[in-house]
């Protein structure tokens, strides 16, 4: 958290960022738990993963089981989209007990774990020359949970969550499309959040001449 104490600036050219993807609630709405293949997704998902996998290093982590994550992802992105990622992780990987694997109890997506994944150590651009590493000033989490971020709590970025319902905004994935292209030019993303957190504008509108393009 230190970390995020740090001054941040504004760099000359953009960078690919780490970002981190949850799925439910983030990107689509399961109505039955126990049919991962019927979800309803997040209006402009597809537009927008197709955007991050492009722009930035991109990793998926749901607390959902694997299997149930499997399903899902073969449903939002393409074979060579998925390979695009660097990681997808599911319950698995949340540290949890058998038994609270099983429950519902409140998960903590750790960002040190995935940070110390070796395929997420190899993935930095500069790991080999430099032995640079994704760390909280380059890394943000897509989530609709502040709680499962909460050991770093300066780099989420947390958007409402999706319930499915028609009464929902419709542009929220945009604004974090906007958002996630500020962070790009950002030494310390920690840094930024902290002082400048995601924020909603209800009076957002997404114009037809509008594309999901790096700012």
């Amino acid at each position: 958290m230190a970390q995020s104490l740090t001054p941040s600036s504004c760099l000359r050219q953009p960078r690919r960022i780490f970002v981190i993807m949850d799925l439910n609630g983030t990107l689509l709405y399961r109505p039955n738990k126990r049919n991962p293949f019927n979800f309803i997704q997040r209006p402009h998902a597809r537009e927008f993963l197709d955007y991050c996998i492009d722009t930035f290093h991109v990793a998926i982590w749901s607390s959902a089981r694997p299997e149930n994550v499997d399903k899902m992802v073969a449903q939002l992105l393409s074979p060579a989209q998925r390979a695009k990622c660097v990681v997808i992780w599911a319950r698995d990987k949340l540290g949890l007990s058998p038994a609270d694997y099983s429950a519902r109890v409140q998960v903590y997506k750790r960002l040190t774990a995935i940070w110390n994944d070796p395929r997420v150590l190899a993935s930095h651009p500069a790991a080999a020359t430099h032995g640079q590493r994704w760390d909280q000033t380059n890394t943000v989490l897509v989530d609709d949970s502040a709680e499962k971020g909460r050991s770093e709590p300066y780099n989420i970025l947390q958007l409402p969550e999706f319930e499915g319902l028609n009464t929902e905004p419709l542009d929220v994935l945009p604004q974090v499309h906007d958002y996630l292209n500020t962070l790009c030019y950002q030494t310390n993303i920690s840094s930024y959040i902290r002082d400048c957190p995601f924020k909603i504008n209800p009076n957002y509108t997404l114009t037809p001449s509008q594309d999901l393009h790096i700012g």
